[in-house]
């Protein structure tokens, strides 16, 4: 039962991550595209956990930590540009 729920997971999410892809290539504007851009993110690392359930191995869940901090520290510095067109002060 796990397993099916597993190769659930991973077909949504490759479709979330499809529909992401979409967003980030046909957003209207640069705000809408760092939006895809996280939310892709996310699904990279809720796919990250999905293999490391799969694989039982915890190194799938220390990539998916420093995925996700890698992904914040992007969409903090990402917004800051957009928001002054400087990144640095």
């Amino acid at each position: 039962m796990l397993t099916l729920a597993i190769e659930t997971g991973f077909v949504f999410i490759g479709l979330a991550m499809s529909l992401n892809l979409w967003r980030l290539a046909r957003g209207p504007d640069a705000t809408d595209r760092v939006l895809a851009l996280d939310t892709l993110s996310i699904n990279a690392i809720a796919l990250l956990v999905l293999f490391g359930i799969r694989a039982g191995s915890s190194a799938y869940f220390e990539a998916a930590l420093i995925l996700a901090t890698m992904s914040f520290v992007g969409t903090v510095v990402l917004c800051k540009y957009l928001l002054r067109g400087d990144i640095i002060e």
